[in-house]
């Protein structure tokens, strides 16, 4: 018996799942196909030729020259969009590649639909079976075991008439509530199949709604605060429309709130009763604790909070079921997201009689907190009289120089205290699982989604490095993403670093401050590798020049639309 073609002919036009796929994508409202391809890809290939043609609705494709960056750049879109994006990768070297940024999304609830080929399953006699030598070494027992446990779902697909119902099936696990990515594995032979049907539009399930709040338990949250005499708002990340419901709750009952470790801009950093960006000094005097979507709240070993405090938890997953320990105390949990829990507590706050001299006496004593904390902040982020750039300076004058519309993406290293932000959508942090290599393909994702805005990515010089920077400016420049990029270059690992002075400051390894493992000299001049891809660069090393260099960058970026990057000498 004569085994099938192993070549697709020419006169041969019947739809293949590949086509399908794509168009299931876009039914279900994916802008973007960030793709990093490989021997697998062929079926992709073959579907994006045809609608090139055909002008069938697809979505945009781009390729992204490694796999850490194109999730990235898959976040980066999504934040700016709301809808989520799709990425496609080579097998299981390439899913490898992209699992730090996938970590990332995980504990941050992101979605995305992650795709990657499947080595073919048959050896010969089908259409795409193996033909090339790789494709008995990249196939494993379980391609998707090795992210499982940072996905919601995964799923290899079987048959080409089954691809539409994946798709979907991917798209409304990946948005329901708690949001976060999905991965499906697509070998070859079924992808490259012909599909029995026409291929007609695919429509998207109901995504079912996010968790409202349990109204006895909002009640009793309401009752908490209406006596209570020192109450405190902790709050990590919420969306953008739950802002205003936090701003109108903590100013009319005088509730100071701390953005710990934000993500997002969770208050305006000139809200009278935004207190900072740490609990410390706060959270030993509370009496009651509510902590909103942090999962972190405060550090136990350094900031024990009050003995009798009272804390109530807010959040789609307030307990963080994903986390394997976290023993953070909690009196009344309240699963609902922020904007609903918040706005819930207004009405409910509003039923009752709030004693107004001791909202008062918080409103008095919150007030002097802030003024005394902008005094030290504002003696902190002078201009230096030396040449020394300090964190700091650098972080007040990049806020000053960039605006208050640019998108920032900070790795890290921006000192928010020194760089306020007043509006939600304006600042983006790495996710709490710290996976580096994320800002710079964050921003540039973003200024693909909305072109008309400055988008700045904040960055240490080690987190520079593992940020793909060849690659991150051959995209900036192949697709026309000019964005704006600053290292805060110290030439070591600061992280590093102060993990070890923490422990072992007067040990062996305090001797030398530190330093072994975390130095990162001789510093590479990175300035070049964005002149290298026609962009701007620069290096700083006089706190004197810093203004006048980062409007130079800021100008090449909105008036030349050409990306730009300084390299700013700031030793700490």
């Amino acid at each position: 018996m004569a085994s099938q073609p192993q070549r697709a002919e020419v006169k041969d036009r019947a739809p293949i799942a590949g086509e399908a796929f794509l168009r299931a994508l876009a039914d279900h409202g994916i802008d973007y196909f960030f793709a990093n391809p490989g021997t697998d890809f062929a079926p992709v290939v073959e579907a994006y030729s045809r609608a090139k043609q055909s002008n069938a609705k697809v979505p945009t494709p781009l390729v992204i020259p490694h796999e850490n960056l194109a999730v990235a750049m898959a976040h980066g879109a999504y934040l700016m969009t709301g809808r989520p994006q799709a990425v496609m990768l080579h097998v299981n070297v390439g899913t490898a590649n992209a699992i730090n940024n996938i970590i990332n999304l995980n504990r941050d609830n992101v979605p995305l639909i992650l795709a990657a080929g499947g080595t073919p399953i048959t050896e010969k006699g089908k259409f795409g079976s193996r033909n090339r030598y790789i494709h008995w070494a990249q196939e494993m027992f379980d391609q998707a075991g090795m992210l499982r446990e940072a996905v919601k779902w995964d799923y290899e697909l079987r048959v080409p008439e089954q691809v539409g119902d994946v798709v979907s099936r991917a798209y409304e696990v990946t948005m329901t509530s708690p949001r976060g990515p999905v991965y499906l594995v697509l070998p070859r032979e079924p992808l490259a199949a012909p599909m029995p049907e026409p291929i007609g539009p695919v429509k998207p399930r109901s995504i079912p709604a996010a968790p409202h709040p349990d109204p006895q338990r909002i009640a009793t949250l309401a009752e908490w605060i209406a006596a209570a005499e020192k109450p405190l708002i902790i709050v990590t990340t919420i969306a953008e429309d739950a802002v205003a419901p936090l701003g109108r709750l903590a100013e009319k009952y005088a509730i100071p709130v701390v953005t710990q470790r934000q993500r997002v801009v969770c208050l305006p950093t000139g809200h009278p009763m935004h207190m900072g960006f740490d609990p410390q000094g706060l959270i030993q005097e509370a009496d009651l604790a509510i902590v909103i979507e942090a999962d972190v709240p405060y550090i136990p070993g350094e900031q024990p909070p009050k003995a009798d405090c009272k804390f109530a938890t807010i959040g789609e997953d307030p307990v963080f079921a994903r986390y394997p320990m976290r023993s953070f105390p909690s009196d009344l949990a309240i699963t609902a997201t922020a904007t609903s829990a918040l706005e819930a507590l207004e009405q409910a706050l509003a039923k009752l009689s709030v004693n107004e001299a001791r909202v008062n006496a918080r409103r008095i004593r919150a007030a002097d907190h802030k003024k005394k904390r902008a005094e030290t902040l504002a003696k902190a982020s002078a201009t230096p009289t030396g040449d020394k750039i300090t964190p700091a300076y650098l972080s007040r004058v990049i806020g000053e120089v960039v605006g208050t519309d640019a998108v920032i993406f900070n790795e890290y290293t921006l000192m928010q205290d020194h760089c306020p932000r007043e509006k939600p959508g304006t600042f983006y942090g790495l996710s709490p699982a710290g996976g580096l290599g994320w800002g710079l393909g964050a921003a540039l994702g973003a200024k693909l989604a909305a072109p008309e805005k400055l988008v700045v990515a904040v960055l240490g010089d080690g987190a520079y490095m593992f940020n793909n920077p060849v690659v991150g400016h051959w995209v900036a420049e192949t697709h026309k993403l000019p964005i704006l990029s600053i290292i805060f270059n110290n030439s070591r690992y600061g992280a590093v670093r102060g993990a070890t002075l923490s422990m072992f400051k007067d040990g062996v390894a305090g001797q030398d401050d530190g330093r072994f493992m975390a130095d990162l000299n001789p510093s590479p001049p990175f300035e070049a590798v964005v002149t290298a891809q026609g962009g701007h660069g620069e290096r700083v090393e006089k706190a004197a020049d810093l203004p006048a260099a980062l409007q130079r960058a800021r100008d090449v970026v909105v008036k030349e639309k050409r990306q730009a990057l300084l390299n700013v000498i700031c030793p700490y």
